[in-house]
């Protein structure tokens, strides 16, 4: 497909998207969030791709929903419109793994964005902050929610509260974001890093994300009882048994995807 707010490549079996509205910080507009819906779509349907990378570019990830959009937009237009809804949750409900690979501002909604995805890769250069309440609102694609389970209550709190930014290393401190990466290196460990995903057995993979964001929807005891189904499940797949046995033999498996 073509594209306008977005770049779309694949590298092997790591498909790549790129936000792209430079001279707007990539903010989110409706049209970019609904390609980004329509390339997470052909890549969750694409037989070749098992991982995918989301990413901007070196001065923002994305700094927020386009404010332009919303300035003139009144209760009856945002609600009865479901404004925020269609289209801006397909990050976060991807089977395959979608990994955020940020620099720059990942602000509001980019900050939302962001934590929709699997796992955060931050280059040093990385900003995130939920600045809403500085322009009169608060935020509505899961920042209260999602923030508060990644940094804890108390500092998800002074962030929506003041709109104070942290950088890349409190970031990783505190839990958003898995590592942090010179700037430079940033899209390509994150390429790296999803390929290495997509070497892995597939059915498994989607078992394993599957299995640590049930770790966020229900109790301890709830979420135990569902891995261990799921490991159970796991004895039924030929790549589980090739994967053991090719450990024993002290060889690399060979993974079929079934």
């Amino acid at each position: 497909m073509t594209y306008e707010t977005i770049l779309v490549e694949t590298h092997g079996a790591v498909g790549l998207i790129r936000l792209n509205r430079p001279k707007a910080l990539n903010a989110l507009c409706d049209a970019l969030m609904k390609e980004l819906s329509q390339a997470l779509d052909t890549f969750e349907k694409d037989d070749a791709i098992g991982a995918m990378v989301l990413t901007g570019n070196d001065r923002a990830f994305a700094a927020g929903a386009d404010i332009k959009e919303m300035v003139g937009l009144d209760y009856m237009d945002v609600y009865l419109g479901g404004f925020i809804s269609e289209n801006w949750q397909r990050a976060a409900t991807c089977r395959k793994p979608v990994i955020a690979a940020v620099a720059g501002f990942a602000l509001g909604g980019g900050c939302e964005l962001a934590m929709m995805c699997d796992f955060i890769l931050a280059a040093d250069t990385a900003k995130f902050g939920q600045p809403e309440i500085t322009i009169g609102t608060i935020p509505g694609a899961g920042g209260t929610q999602r923030l508060a389970r990644f940094v804890g209550k108390s500092k998800a709190m002074e962030m929506c509260l003041t709109g104070r930014m942290m950088d890349a290393v409190e970031a990783e401190r505190s839990g958003l974001v898995s590592r942090v990466l010179p700037a430079a290196e940033l899209v390509d460990e994150a390429i790296k890093t999803a390929a290495k995903i997509a070497s892995l057995s597939r059915p498994v993979v989607l078992m394993a994300k599957e299995s640590v964001g049930r770790a966020y929807e229900t109790t301890l005891s709830e979420g135990v009882l569902f891995e261990r189904r799921v490991f159970h499940s796991t004895f039924a797949l030929d790549d589980r048994k090739e994967g053991m046995t090719a450990f024993a033999e002290k060889r690399p498996p060979i993974f079929r995807n079934r």
